[in-house]
């Protein structure tokens, strides 16, 4: 019987959730990856993993959707939200959820298990420092009003006024620092 604490990698990346999974295994985990939220949910339900690496974005749709199902898998498990789009809304909304943790990507594996292992929430100084610039706060606003529409990019872009095709350009840029 293996005594590795068992890890799921959800991530619709097959390249990243590959790298993670094996780089995991070679620090003592037993990991497991997917790379859509019906596998993923079916691989929690077969080996009850102890923690999870969620996406925030899985192929367009809202990893966030996870959290309560997996934390109905195993309530004890500790979910790290990673993402290429932090913002304070959707950090907030993970932890809301049941996240243990909400990390920027990129990040390596060091500061993923720092992240996993952690009591306290960590929260990225970049997201925490203010006053924040007019475009930080319009990223902001972009993700809170995406996470209350439940990533759906249409229904944002109905909400904001905004055209479908604008608003996906601007989710593809990385958030403004500042």
């Amino acid at each position: 019987m293996n005594d590795a604490p068992c890890l799921l990698v959800i991530d619709d990346d097959p390249a990243f959730n590959r790298v993670l999974s094996r780089a995991l295994v070679q620090r003592g985990f037993e990991a497991y990856g997917a790379q859509d939220p019906e596998s993923a949910l079916a691989l929690a339900r077969e080996h009850q993993p102890e923690y999870v690496v969620l996406d925030l974005n899985l192929d367009g749709s809202s990893g966030l959707r996870l959290i309560e199902p997996l934390r109905a898998v195993n309530p004890d498990c500790r979910i790290l939200v990673l993402t290429g789009y932090a913002s304070i809304a959707t950090t907030v909304d993970a932890i809301k959820l049941g996240a243990t943790q909400y990390l920027a990507k990129p990040a390596d594996v060091d500061a993923i298990l720092k992240a996993l292992n952690a009591t306290d929430v960590l929260i990225d100084d970049d997201l925490a420092a203010g006053p924040m610039s007019v475009d930080r706060l319009e990223w902001e606003h972009i993700q809170r009003v995406l996470g209350e529409h439940e990533g759906n990019i249409s229904a944002t872009a109905r909400a904001l006024k905004m055209h479908r095709r604008t608003l996906q350009r601007k989710l593809a840029k990385r958030p403004v620092k500042e």
